[in-house]
């Protein structure tokens, strides 16, 4: 009889933790390294071949409106996820479920 029980506790928990626990945990990686060398090549690329200071203040409204729009932009990604976002470099050993938002990222900080 202890057996059973024992055997229906087990069956129980490990039913829980795969159908309720481990769905619940969704994790999405970005590379935030990618993206800064990506804007910095643009915002390179704007001041290099300004020629005009109304130019380079519009580069350097670039790289201002990334600064500000990064946070956001990783705030908005966990909301639209509904997952933990980390850096790529911060997780040892993705699981099968982990997502890359790097695209996703890049995309929102296109946008105005």
């Amino acid at each position: 009889m202890l057996l059973a029980s024992l055997l229906v506790t087990a069956g129980a928990l490990y039913a829980y933790d795969r159908w309720q626990v481990q769905p619940a945990l969704k994790l999405a990686v970005v590379d935030v390294g990618e993206v800064y060398r990506s804007k910095e090549a643009e915002f390179t690329r704007l001041l290099t071949h300004a020629s005009s200071d109304e130019e380079r203040q519009q580069a350097l409204e670039v790289a201002r409106h990334f600064a500000q729009r990064l946070p956001q932009a990783l705030d908005e990604l966990g909301r639209e996820c509904g997952c933990l976002v980390m850096i790529r470099s911060a997780v040892v050993a993705p699981s099968p479920r982990t997502v890359d938002l790097t695209g996703r990222l890049q995309a929102m900080l296109e946008r105005p």
